[in-house]
């Protein structure tokens, strides 16, 4: 039975239209037709006209209509899953080991005797075998290609019209440094002029951006980096002063200097080298040669100078005659030097390029004095002990092998490569690789049978003696218009890199193919029969 209840307005039902009333019966409100209070009557459901209905005329009738349709959408959201996973583990067995006292000695000192012989024969067997003669695991991408990486220069001293005199990498092989100057023609008194470096292995390498730049008062001929410290470069100028720079101090870069002495180089210097001191392998000095036909040792000393400590001089009447040499004039008696190599085996030992064109071999440890009167602090030495037959000009650069003792290489203005043993004064074998001047040669570090020259025609040329002894293996074109290259220099740390310094002030570095890094079979062996060959 529905409870009695008084009807409220309509905005308290709401817009359903229904009144929920707490005794569980539905109440009806007044509305047209249907006036006076709610009766009593069986629980029933009383029908309320909506607020947003139509009312129709007849007495307790209603009419509804149906709004727009309810969109529904089922949406699912998919519950983060979790997995337990158990690992069992054993508890560790420990090894039972045998004491060593356990062990059956005798057995095993028997099976050793047993054994002996035929491990040692099997062991001389593999150092007899020659089947893996030059074998050397390479991890490296085969390249097939010289490709160029690196086209460097710096555009102030391109702009000078200044070129590439020389090249040197550092210790490290990240490094190459060249320097700026001017070989044909120029007055080092007011020729500004540069030296610069690249680290190639630094990220974002700016090839028109040295890495440092030292700017220097006269032009610089060449160039050489310390063996171990790898900021540490050595110069030597038109001037005839050497120089040394720390290139890890930009803003003070100069450590030691020979200044302008009675010691000092009279004429450009053509050569620098660094030594070890004798009886201290880890301090080196430097050497200098110049076309005064002095060679000097310098050693850095305190308040940045560079001290006198050994000096040689060649003098015309001194030089053995151990093959014909051309007269010279009355009253010229010094013999410029244009060139140095060192031997690899025996550290007193060097190579001299001249401007008469004949090269010379050279001992640090002579003892005759020079017949000069050129002033010097220190007492100057004759150090020439052979002559060997000369070019048709001036050689400009020499190369000692670092596989055999006997070899070396020199290149000079009459285009030809000569190949010459210590042992004898004619050359082995004369190649002509140009037309023009040749200005640098030098033996592969790691190839027995390879040496690269650069060429007055802009050229680079690559020689495998092992493939042919008359032609070049590979040409490169160093410069479009035929200007000289003037210096090249392989990477002993990184292998595969050749730099090349020309007239455009240009420093490029090529990246060799693998025929030129890897050794074949037997090349060393066959470097012997050659030198042998011409021996005799």
């Amino acid at each position: 039975t529905a409870t009695r209840a008084q009807s409220g307005p309509l905005s308290q039902a709401g817009s359903a239209g229904v009144a929920v009333l707490a005794t569980g019966g539905v109440a009806s409100c007044p509305g047209p037709g249907r006036p006076g209070p709610l009766q009593d009557e069986t629980l029933g459901v009383a029908s309320v006209p909506s607020q947003w209905r139509a009312v129709q005329g007849i007495r307790g009738e209603t009419k509804s209509c149906q709004t727009a349709s309810i969109a529904t959408a089922n949406a699912s959201a998919q519950a983060r899953s979790h997995v337990d996973a158990q690992v069992q583990t054993e508890a560790p067995v420990p090894v039972n080991v045998q004491p060593l006292s356990r062990y059956d000695m005798p057995r095993l000192a028997a099976f050793l005797r047993r054994v002996e012989a035929m491990v040692i024969r099997e062991l001389n067997k593999n150092w007899q075998s020659h089947a893996f003669d030059g074998f050397e695991v390479n991890w490296t991408e085969q390249q097939q290609m010289v490709s160029c990486l690196y086209t460097l220069g710096y555009p102030p001293a391109q702009a000078q019209g200044l070129h590439v005199t020389g090249i040197s990498w550092n210790s490290t092989g990240s490094v190459v440094a060249c320097a700026y100057g001017r070989l044909d023609h120029g007055d080092w008194s007011t020729l500004k002029s540069f030296v610069c470096a690249w680290n190639l292995d630094r990220r974002g390498l700016s090839p028109r951006q040295p890495l440092a730049v030292v700017e220097v008062p006269s032009a610089v001929l060449c160039l050489a980096f310390h063996p171990t410290q790898p900021s540490h470069v050595a110069g030597g100028l038109y001037s005839g002063e050497v120089l040394v720079w720390d290139l890890s101090r930009p803003e003070d870069p100069l450590l030691w200097r020979t200044g302008l002495t009675d010691d000092t180089h009279t004429d450009p210097v053509s050569q620098v080298v660094w030594l070890p001191e004798p009886g201290h392998s880890h301090r080196f000095q430097v050497l200098s040669v110049a076309t005064d036909g002095k060679v000097l040792l310098w050693r850095g000393v305190g308040a940045g100078q560079l001290q006198l400590t050994e000096g040689f001089a060649l003098v015309m009447q001194q030089l053995p005659r151990s093959t014909k040499l051309k007269k010279h004039s009355r009253g010229e008696t010094e013999v410029g030097a244009t060139a140095v190599a060192f031997s690899s085996f025996d550290p007193r030992l060097f190579i001299l390029g001249t401007e008469g064109g004949f090269p010379l071999k050279c001992s640090l440890a002579a003892g005759e004095a020079a017949l000069t009167r050129m002033p010097s602090s220190v007492p100057l030495r004759a150090p020439a002990q052979f002559t060997f037959s000369p070019h048709g000009g001036p050689v400009y650069s020499v190369s000692c092998s670092p596989f055999h003792r006997n070899l070396f290489l020199s290149a000079g203005t009459d285009g030809h490569v000569h190949l010459y043993s210590m042992l004898q004064a004619p050359p082995l074998t004369s190649l002509q690789l140009s037309l023009k001047y040749l200005f640098a040669v030098r033996w592969s570090p790691v190839r027995p049978l390879v040496f690269a020259a650069a060429s007055g025609e802009g050229d680079v040329l690559l020689f495998d003696l092992q493939k042919s002894s008359q032609k070049p293996t590979v040409l490169i074109k160093q410069t479009q218009d035929e200007s000289p290259v003037y210096c090249l220099e392989f990477n002993s740390q990184q292998t595969q890199l050749l730099a090349a310094g020309d007239a455009q002030g240009t420093v490029k570095v090529w990246q060799l193919s693998t025929e030129f890094v890897e050794q074949g079979p037997r090349e060393a062996e066959d470097l012997d029969r050659l030198a042998a060959e011409v021996a005799t």
